[in-house]
């Protein structure tokens, strides 16, 4: 793979399901994503989101991609920019959330004609990895506003500088959704990140009004599937 070249590769990321991120520096500085087949997350997913992604929305950009037997490999150019749950940000968390809820809130202005992937409720039930939790879920609440979803919209997965937002990473599972699906996870997830945060500012910021129902629906969905 010519696009790993030769300089040593430090850990930066180990995921729940064996997964491994590394960064190469050097005058091209990369990231290396790392798989075992089987894990339930798919990096030839996340290469095909990132090439159509590419153009639309501040994300990284595919340098190669290879598989073998038992694993995948992902590299892309590494994006300026801290991750919003680097110590530099959650000691300033007003700043960090603003920034994420700017983060959703353009992509999810992206047009939704030309996507040609879903990651709507019915296909996350098929393939949920707890069938008891999905039988417990009520019927899904009527789409709100279809956009282009992350799917993983937790902290981490923005990047910041100093004026704000930077881009997004980690899009294993993009696709068309109903906007809940992005924003219940997101403000779910700062408060296992930040303290002292202020979850208005992300309403504020996304420009919407928090909707308790569906914000319950899609957390126990993330939480099922």
């Amino acid at each position: 793979m010519a696009a790993l070249g030769g300089g040593p590769v430090t850990l930066v990321w180990e995921n729940e399901v064996g997964g491994l991120t590394g960064r190469v520096g050097g005058d091209e500085p990369r990231f290396i994503k790392w798989n075992p087949l089987g894990s339930g997350e798919s990096l030839a997913d996340e290469a095909e989101r990132l090439r159509w992604l590419g153009g639309r929305h501040p994300a990284p950009i595919v340098l190669d991609y290879a598989a073998s037997d038992d694993a995948e490999l992902l590299v892309t150019r590494a994006l300026p920019g801290r991750s919003a749950v680097d110590a530099f940000w959650q000691a300033r968390p007003s700043d960090a959330v603003q920034a994420i809820a700017r983060g959703l809130r353009a992509l999810h202005a992206l047009p939704t004609g030309d996507c040609p992937f879903e990651w709507d409720v019915a296909t996350r039930i098929l393939t949920a990895a707890d069938s008891d939790a999905v039988a417990d879920l009520p019927d899904p609440p009527p789409i709100d506003r279809l956009v282009v979803c992350h799917g993983d919209s937790c902290a981490p997965n923005t990047l910041l500088d100093e004026t704000g937002f930077v881009a997004n990473v980690d899009f294993g599972r993009l696709g068309l959704a109903d906007r809940w699906a992005d924003l219940a996870v997101a403000t779910m997830s700062l408060g296992w990140n930040y303290e002292n945060y202020d979850e208005a500012l992300f309403w504020a910021e996304y420009g919407v009004e928090p909707d308790a129902a569906r914000i319950d629906y899609y957390r126990r969905l993330w939480n099922a599937a």
